[in-house]
Parts: structure tokens; C-alpha cells; sequence
């Protein structure tokens, strides 16, 4: 494992750190060549009600059953390319078929955009009768939050489960692990998050809820499943929502991972720690739909 995180974390560090947002958005999208997507994958384009998509799935998925998934990028980067690796694997572990919206992202299209993508996304797949869970990385981890919220609103169902990635849940940017983190986390920190919230909220206040879901009222969600790095600079974002979901006696299961890094179960083909997260993750989604 040490040589593997060693070699990751090397990696990480030596990104530049002044590149143009179209710069990191090449840059992100260049992990489809690193991180290839499996052979026996297919992969089906769509619209859902105006937002492009994509079904991922294999021979094994259930017909019933699907994961949205809703990627991460800082709502300014990631895209269906950069994220279908680890999208199409995650449903291979739950045996399901992945639907990966490609919402709009800022600066083009600030808050609220993304979320409408999300929940018009969530409604395609409801009306054609869809058993849906949601998963979610990082911004879109957080967006996935946000998305519940506002389905609760709108007096829409609930999906069966979650499973959040290391997410981006308080766009305020004060949590101590920023500072607690700043030398051990080799991917994230709090300038670039600034940056981020910045171009996803403009003026807008910073602790929106369907923004910054730690400050939402979380009454009626689903169940959540949070996954987080215990290096990570969102690691104390990861451990609010949980305080905040628990608090709204919404179901949470917090697993904090020592010395992984910000969403390492991307890395699951050369991380044993990635692969045996997203294993997991694939289970909880799994049995989820077991249960409906």
C-alpha cells in the first residue's frame, strides 16, 4: 500500500497549480486515457429531459435497478469522460445499470443549474419506473445532498440509498481540517475550494443549504453512506453532514479511511484501498435495492 499511495500522492503533487480552468478540464478528462473503462462495459448515450447522460452497465446488471450518479470536479470541472471508469465499476460491484448525468457546470452556469440538471436527471429516470439509489463524488457528492433536499421539497420519492464520496458539503470553507490537513492532503486545499465556491455561487451567500447541505434541514432523506479519507481537507465536511443527518434521524453511515486521500476509490486499479471501498460501496448499494 505504501508504495501505491506514495507513488499517487507524488503524483498529485506534482500537478501545476496555476492552470487555466479549460486547462484543468483537458487535464481532468485525460484520466480516461490513464484510467480506461473495462472492455465488457457498454455505454449508451441519452437525453433526460434536456440534461445529456449515459447508461453504463455489463451483462450482470439488474434490469430494475439503476444508480445516479452525479460526478465530482468542483462544479467546474469533470465530465461523463473523466468519471466513467469508476462509474461503470461501481455499478459492476452492485450489479445495477449507472446513469451519469452531465449537468452544466460554472462559471457558464452557476448554482442553480446544476441541481435543476440533477433533479430533472432523478425525474427521467422516475418516470419511466426506474428502483433508483444515488451515488455521488466530491461536488457532485454534495450536489447529491443538495438534489434530496430539494426532492423532499418538491414532494418527490426518495431514493432506496447513497453513497457519497468524500463530499463537498459546506461551501463556507471554515472547517478545521483544512488547516488540520493542509501538509497531508495532496490533492485539495483551501485556495482551490475558495476558487470553486467562487465560481459556482458568485455573491450568493456561502451557506446556502441547497449550496452548503451541512446547513440544511436533512429531515426525510435517504439513508446516507459517506465515505471520506481521514488526510482529506473535507474530511470535517464528511463528519458534519453525518452530525447533521443524525440529527434529522435520517439513517448514516460514516467510514472514515486512515491515510486515504480525496475520493481514492477512483483509484481502484492500482490502489487495494480503492478497490475495496468501492467494493463496498457497490455492496451497500446493492443490498439496498434488495430490500425494496
Amino acid at each position: 500500500m505504501e508504495n501505491e499511495l506514495d507513488r499517487l500522492e507524488a503524483m498529485f503533487r506534482a500537478r501545476p497549480a496555476d492552470l487555466t480552468i479549460a486547462q484543468r478540464r483537458e487535464a481532468c478528462d485525460a484520466l480516461a486515457g490513464l484510467y480506461p473503462t473495462a472492455a465488457d462495459v457498454s455505454v449508451a448515450p441519452v437525453m433526460a429531459n434536456g440534461v445529456p447522460a449515459e447508461w453504463t452497465f455489463t451483462s450482470d446488471a439488474r434490469e430494475d435497478g439503476v444508480i445516479l450518479y452525479l460526478h465530482g470536479g468542483g462544479f467546474v470541472w469533470g465530465s461523463l469522460e473523466s468519471h466513467r471508469h469508476f462509474v461503470s465499476e461501481l455499478g459492476r460491484a452492485a450489479e445495477m445499470k449507472t446513469f451519469a448525468l452531465d449537468y452544466r457546470r460554472a462559471p457558464e452556469f452557476p448554482f442553480p443549474d446544476a441541481l435543476d440538471d440533477a433533479v430533472n436527471g432523478y425525474q427521467y429516470l422516475l418516470d419511466r419506473g426506474m428502483q433508483l439509489t444515488v451515488a455521488g463524488d466530491s461536488a457532485g457528492a454534495g450536489l447529491a445532498i443538495a438534489m434530496l433536499v430539494r426532492l423532499r421539497e418538491l414532494g418527490l420519492p426518495q431514493p432506496a440509498s447513497t453513497v457519497l464520496f468524500s463530499p463537498w458539503a459546506d461551501m463556507t470553507i471554515a472547517a478545521g481540517s483544512y488547516a488540520r490537513n493542509a501538509e497531508r492532503d495532496p490533492v485539495l486545499n483551501r485556495e482551490l475550494m475558495l476558487f470553486l465556491a467562487e465560481q459556482y455561487l458568485g455573491d450568493r451567500p456561502r451557506n446556502m443549504p441547497l449550496a452548503s447541505p451541512v446547513f440544511a434541514d436533512l429531515r426525510g432523506i435517504a439513508p446516507l453512506n459517506i465515505f471520506v479519507g481521514a488526510t482529506e481537507a473535507l474530511l470535517d465536511d464528511s463528519i458534519a453532514l453525518a452530525r447533521a443527518a443524525t440529527i434529522a434521524d435520517v439513517r448514516v453511515r460514516l467510514e472514515i479511511w486512515p491515510k486515504m486521500f480525496h475520493f481514492w476509490p477512483n483509484y481502484y486499479q492500482e490502489l487495494m484501498e480503492g478497490k475495496q471501498a468501492l467494493d463496498m460501496a457497490g455492496s451497500i448499494l446493492r443490498d439496498a435495492m434488495l430490500v425494496k
